[in-house]
């Protein structure tokens, strides 16, 4: 795991670039550099100019590969406490992490893209139209730039808040130079490069524009702005802001410190940034998704659903090329998450399962946690129909599945549930269509429903895949983030309440200051309210992984944010389907503080 004794340089091999053949418009670089093309042909040319920068966008994470081998992926629920795998979880078990082996690692390939962007902000050039020719011009060539800028920002900022302190590469390293250590520069030297980038580069990026379908993936001020204040929230949380012991003794050979002690001063700034950030969203450029009924209420269900099917007004930054897969295929998105008890199932491997730690944060119908509602029970099944408020339940679920929020329907999907195309119920207990007596199953008794496309089914003429982007950065999070930042800088402020409640008033539950008036202005209590809330407005998008380490509760213990300790599911080897509605061990996770940040690979 991560060593925080004695890592004092990163070695960084510095290689002539090569990048996998890619298809579409994107420029092969590695064909054109084997045919010893020059950088100054290449940069004379406006269709390849184009081309290497769009190269560099390839870094881009892909939400839609959940295993992220190469550091692209979104590995992140299942090494946190939110998602389970069945025959290879071990292989994702945080306690199997190693500076050679870690499903997330980035380190190698994000440098690869930050030195193609390095190569384009030192080689790209206007290019005069000459004749009927195609040329760049002082306007185009300034987006550009602020592209290669912005991709090479986000970049640094993936590979920090990740692996903590990192050498900042804003230069194009001779491939001759054999002094090729580099020392990490400190967590606040990091922060302060990466927020200047952003800063300069906001106003030369375009405000975002739904009718160009041809921008949509491209960054914008928008997100430029969004990520300054994630990237601002971030220095001031306790694992970047003196809160980790053993980190505040790491230093390079010098005797650099690479990590701050505590600033409070940290969470002004953050606020700050946050505040540009929603004045901008306000005035125009964003807001979040809803649908409304016929009647003109808000449709909560489907504005969950909906909203990560499409570009909208939601969506700050999201990666257009996404493979979800096809339905038939065993590792693709949507055949991950298609149990194998429907019809067309049989090639789906169907087994991303849900831990009953997160099953049982989300939310019940009156806006209160399980604990605290009434209307929440773990005894006996439906009986009545008109038991669940919801209309989700039919006779015979499990009382424990009813009354609950609609960002758990579009979460988990349970046992006995029925499927949304051919009707179908799904039965994880044991004899059941889905049970565990195949590779095919979901370890915990709970399927990941989220972002599953109602549309894709394999059979008949319904599609076997479908279009939607893969969301990095939207609204409602930022609206956490900022009332995060408000809570910390003057818990008194009705602003922080407000921003929970305009997260809460769309997932269709009870606003906080409704229903726990108590809580206001008080700093603890609106904590814990932000924590509950992004633990299931974000869940499974890859976010609570870096959360759980900031606000550094990953050692809390299971069911607490902790990542170690005993998790849980459903009972999958229960004789009898009563008993199969127990909590039963899944799995032990081991967890200590070396583990806070990402072993680096040396």
């Amino acid at each position: 795991m991560y060593n925080m004794k004695k890592i004092y340089f990163l070695f960084l091999t510095v290689v002539t670039l090569f990048l996998s053949s890619c298809s579409g418009d994107f420029l092969d670089v590695s064909k054109e550099l084997a045919e010893q093309r020059s950088y100054e042909s290449i940069f004379s040319s406006p269709e390849d100019t184009r081309r290497w920068l769009m190269d560099a966008y390839l870094g881009i994470p892909n939400v839609a590969n959940v295993f992220g081998a190469n550091g692209y992926g979104n590995p992140w629920p299942i090494l946190a406490d939110e998602l389970d795998q069945n025959a290879q979880s071990t292989d994702w078990n945080i306690e199997q992490v190693t500076s050679s082996f870690f499903r997330g690692h980035r380190w190698n390939n994000y440098w690869l893209y930050i030195r193609q962007a390095n190569i384009f902000l030192e080689r790209a050039q206007v290019i005069p139209m000459t004749g009927e020719t195609d040329f760049i011009d002082e306007v185009e060539f300034e987006f550009l730039k602020a592209q290669a800028r912005f991709l090479r920002a986000y970049y640094h900022f993936l590979l920090f808040e990740l692996y903590g302190p990192i050498p900042i590469m804003d230069f194009v390293e001779s491939p001759t130079n054999t002094e090729i250590d580099y020392a990490r520069n400190s967590v606040d030297e990091v922060v302060d490069f990466i927020y200047s980038e952003l800063t300069d580069i906001a106003n030369r990026l375009r405000d975002p524009n739904l009718n160009d379908q041809t921008t949509l993936a491209i960054p914008t001020k928008g997100t430029a702005l969004a990520l300054r204040a994630k990237l601002m929230v971030y220095a001031a949380s306790p694992l970047y802001n003196g809160g980790h012991g053993d980190a505040l003794r790491l230093t390079n050979t010098d005797g650099k410190r690479l990590f701050p002690d505590h600033d409070a001063g940290k969470w002004q700034k953050a606020l700050d940034a946050c505040q540009a950030f929603i004045d901008y969203a306000n005035a125009g450029h964003y807001e979040l998704y809803k649908v409304l009924d016929g009647d003109g209420n808000l449709d909560p269900d489907r504005s969950i659903y909906e909203l990560h099917n499409s570009f909208n007004k939601e969506v700050i930054f999201a990666r257009s090329s996404v493979g979800w897969g096809n339905v038939t295929g065993p590792s693709g998105f949507d055949g991950l998450h298609l149990p194998r008890g429907v019809r067309g199932g049989t090639q789906a491997t169907g087994h991303m399962a849900v831990l009953q730690e997160l099953v049982d944060d989300f939310f019940v119908i009156d806006g209160l946690s399980i604990e605290e509602s009434p209307l929440y029970s773990e005894t006996g099944f439906v009986e009545d129909p008109a038991e669940d408020l919801t209309g989700n339940a039919e006779v015979g679920t499990f009382r424990m599945y009813i009354n609950r929020e609609p960002r758990f329907y579009q979460n988990v999907f349970y046992n006995g549930r029925r499927w949304h195309v051919g009707g179908e119920q799904v039965w994880f207990n044991k004899g059941g269509n889905s049970d565990n007596s195949s590779p095919q199953h979901v370890k915990t008794g709970y399927l990941s429903y989220k972002k599953v496309h109602r549309s894709v089914y394999n059979q008949g003429t319904h599609p076997k895949s479908m279009y939607r982007p893969g969301i990095l950065m939207r609204l409602a999070e930022f609206y956490l983030l900022y009332a995060e930042a408000l809570n910390e800088v003057n818990p008194s402020d009705p602003r922080v309440l407000t921003y929970i409640d305009y997260v809460r008033e769309r997932a269709g539950i009870p606003l906080l200051a409704d229903i726990k008036p108590q809580i206001r202005g008080n700093k603890e209590l609106q904590r814990e309210a932000i924590v509950a809330e992004r633990r299931v407005e974000l869940a499974s998008e890859g976010q609570r992984y870096f959360d759980i380490r900031r606000w550094m509760i990953a050692g809390d213990g299971a069911g607490n944010g902790g990542q170690g300790g005993v998790f849980h599911g459903m009972d999958m080897d229960a004789e009898t389907l009563a008993d199969f509605y127990t909590r039963t061990e899944v799995e032990t996770r081991r967890w200590d503080n070396s583990m806070y940040f990402a072993p680096i690979p040396l």
